[in-house]
């Protein structure tokens, strides 16, 4: 892949929208043969960005025989020796067995890291990697998210299901909702036969997007046609 508007096509066919930075960072991972470390709150994506090169590589394994993906999910709920494992396999591809010698991966795989910063990463195994920070999307990426993912539902209440999951993020809560709420919020909606949001239906699915009860009582508390209409 020649740029970064081929590679942001590719994710898109493959099911993930992805902003311009990100594509820039997915283009330099390649070129450079480096791993890449996504960052960023729970739920914003970063495992659907490895499952989405998966995709893509698949697809041109058979044409090409391009490396496999390498999803190295939540580093940060590892432990020091684990990290110290891994520093090996990303700087050289390889890993050492006592007992058994260097092994070495035949075609270096394409790897990426994800964590949700629960604690802070080794500086050696930063420095074998890209970064890129991912943010929660806009309303109108998450809107263009969800269309992706949940073809049946309709433009209006794809726009009200992201504009109520900002609504609930500008919210005192434990666990902010990322993008994965929204599509399962849409989902709950569909499955209940209801064509838009208001507060009697955010009333009956809001259990899609929050998990904590202080976060339910927060919410409540502010009133769900809030959540819902912004009114």
């Amino acid at each position: 892949m020649k740029d970064r508007d081929q590679i942001a096509e590719a994710l898109a066919a493959s099911g993930y929208i992805a902003d311009g930075e990100l594509a820039t960072a997915i283009t330099l991972m390649q070129r450079l043969r480096r791993p890449l470390l996504l960052e960023g709150e729970a739920g914003v994506g970063k495992t659907e960005v490895a499952k989405a090169l998966a995709s893509v590589h698949a697809t041109e394994l058979i044409r090409r025989a391009t490396p496999p993906v390498l999803l190295i999910d939540e580093i940060d709920r590892a432990d020091d020796e684990f990290e110290a494992f891994l520093l090996e396999l990303l700087a050289e591809s390889s890993v050492t067995v006592p007992e058994l010698g260097t092994i070495r991966a035949f075609v270096p795989p394409v790897v990426v890291l994800t964590s949700n910063r629960t604690r802070d990463l080794h500086d050696a195994l930063k420095r074998r990697c890209l970064y890129h920070w991912i943010d929660y999307p806009d309303v109108d990426r998450t809107v263009a998210i969800i269309r992706r993912r949940v073809p049946q539902s309709t433009a209006q209440l794809a726009e009200q299901v992201a504009a109520a999951i900002q609504r609930l993020r500008s919210l005192d809560v434990q666990k902010a909702p990322g993008v994965a709420e929204a599509i399962n919020w849409t989902v709950a909606l569909r499955l209940l036969g209801l064509s838009e949001l208001d507060g009697a239906a955010a009333a009956r699915t809001i259990g899609s997007v929050l998990k904590y009860r202080e976060d339910l009582e927060v919410a409540t508390g502010r009133g769900l046609a809030w959540v819902a209409t912004g009114s």
